[in-house]
């Protein structure tokens, strides 16, 4: 699965931005999909996921901010609302089908290549 995330840009504190991530060729609806974040300096860290279910799961910061979900069978989104200089970042989208810790990078398979967001004050 070749994921391809875009969005990423510059926008004020309190603009909204949508993320997306396409699969190039495979259906994504059988894999689990997560946003992760990685700001310059720091660890990778978990903002959400989806399971094949559909139950959406947050990372503390952006909960109740940002909202991810399934578009279509090759689509997922991240709808970042309220946006604040803390989640300057470059967000990467994954995408896995084992089980394990939703929030653990090292169980999602395949990624995306990253896209900028930048939150100017």
């Amino acid at each position: 699965v070749q994921l391809q995330a875009s969005g990423g840009g510059l926008v004020q504190v309190g603009d909204s931005l949508r993320l997306s991530c396409s699969a190039s060729e495979e259906a994504i609806s059988p894999y689990r999909m997560a946003w992760f974040r990685q700001a310059p300096g720091k660890d990778r860290e978990f903002v959400a996921a989806i399971t094949r279910q559909n139950s959406t799961y947050y990372g503390s910061p952006v909960r109740g901010r940002f909202t991810i979900s399934r578009v279509d069978a090759k689509t997922s989104y991240l709808q970042m609302n309220n946006l604040n200089a803390g989640d300057t970042a470059v967000y990467y989208c994954a995408a896995g089908e084992g089980g394990g810790a939703i929030t653990r990078p090292s169980i999602y398979t395949y990624w995306g290549q990253g896209t900028l967001v930048t939150v100017s004050s």
